[in-house]
């Protein structure tokens, strides 16, 4: 049996919950169980403790781990703390820009399949104030307690896994739109630290402090370039050549009539799984534009900043086709050294994933046009109109990461 959706159609299970082998299990850990005492309880307070009564028990569990988490991060400072604050970036980081369901983490992936690369794992992300003291304490049996999927695919979960730098952010207690998956029925968390822009001068010092501070952990682990990916890093170039005007950047694009239903759907799943209310799921699909629009006037605007030596693009489409050869482009144009040295992880890692099996979706006319009428600047620029004229017949689509 199908269901329709904020204009996108599949079936009935797949949209209203989460993936297989990602059921929501109270006592499973979530993204937020890395928070302090100081975040955790801030957030709650901010948002009156408006709780969903079958999300009680998750939230008991949080606030007990909140306080594990700042004991650990008393002990990692007082014990690692002076070497964490002396320890250098020596070379400026990777960064992948994309919009959410862009293909970021394929792409992430492949870049840091490379042995000269280091990169966030989930569990650092998980765990950012207290990881380099605890990762070989806990991870051989809190894996126990990690969901088999992503709440949004069908892609595995493990500690090792590169992950996006945003939940570290979040588990730090730096606000961030992410905060929006805990309480999905109040109103957007944070929205001013999607790019930045107007966040107050001693809030955003706050934030590049603890984003620096992240990364010099991250470093003291393994002192090798970071590859980093968060999709909101597609509006924040103004900030990130700020702190390090000699990064790298590679920006990965994809069929828009793709990335919507996609991001609905990741949104979607992620408010469910991670959330502490039953998401009502109310104008998801005006958010998904608005965002995307704003992200990519940001980006337009920010990007010329780049030094062309520094930035390069890639279609994710293309990317899919020929892994080997995209990549191959992506050394030669950002100057990261010898692509023959990457090649054997890349391989690799094509290999594995090339039976991906991907999430199928219809896309409704109408969705259709105004997918087309609201993001059309960034469907001409990129060479996306020819997926405009389908008359008027659904278009099937697929997803993959």
């Amino acid at each position: 049996m199908a269901t329709t959706l904020h204009g996108v159609t599949q079936p009935s299970k797949e949209i209203a919950g989460p993936a297989v082998g990602a059921k929501n299990r109270f006592w499973e850990l979530r993204i937020w169980s890395g928070m302090c005492i100081a975040g955790w309880y801030g957030l709650l307070w901010r948002n009156r403790f408006a709780i969903g009564p079958s999300r009680i028990g998750m939230a008991l569990i949080l606030c007990g781990v909140s306080v594990i988490n700042s004991f650990l991060w008393a002990l990692q400072s007082l014990l690692l703390g002076r070497k964490i604050r002396r320890t250098e970036i020596r070379e400026a980081p990777v960064f992948v820009l994309g919009h959410w369901r862009s293909g970021t983490t394929l792409l992430h992936e492949l870049l840091v399949a490379d042995p000269r690369h280091t990169f966030p794992d989930t569990y650092a992300c998980f765990a950012p104030n207290h990881f380099l003291l605890s990762a070989g304490m806990f991870k051989w049996w809190l894996r126990f307690l990690l969901p088999a999927k992503r709440p949004m695919d069908d892609m595995g979960v493990g500690w090792d896994h590169p992950q996006e730098d945003e939940w570290a952010m979040c588990n730090m207690g730096i606000p961030s739109p992410y905060l929006t998956f805990v309480f999905p029925n109040r109103p957007p968390q944070c929205s001013e630290y999607l790019d930045l822009r107007a966040v107050p001068p001693a809030a955003l010092d706050r934030w590049k402090r603890a984003f620096v501070w992240f990364l010099r952990c991250l470093t003291v682990q393994n002192p090798k370039r970071i590859v980093l990916k968060s999709p909101q890093h597609t509006c924040r170039v103004r900030t990130l050549l700020e702190i390090f005007p000699e990064s790298r950047f590679v920006h990965i694009v994809r069929d828009p009539y793709v990335v919507f239903p996609s991001t609905v759907k990741t949104f979607l799943r992620m408010s469910r799984y991670h959330g502490l209310q039953v998401p009502k799921w109310e104008d998801l699909p005006e958010q998904v534009f608005e965002t995307f629009t704003h992200m990519y006037e940001v980006f337009e605007e920010d990007r010329t900043r780049i030094d062309p030596s520094r930035f390069c693009e890639v279609r994710y489409e293309d990317l899919v086709r020929d892994p080997v050869g995209q990549m191959r482009l992506v050394y030669e144009r950002l100057g990261l050294g010898s692509f023959d040295s990457a090649l054997p992880a890349v391989e690799a890692y094509a290999v594995r994933t090339k039976d991906f099996r991907t999430n199928r979706y219809e896309l409704d006319p109408a969705t259709r046009d105004e997918v087309t009428r609201r993001w059309g600047t960034f469907i001409e620029r990129y060479g996306y109109a020819e997926k405009t004229d389908n008359g008027d017949e659904e278009t099937r689509i697929a997803d993959r990461k």
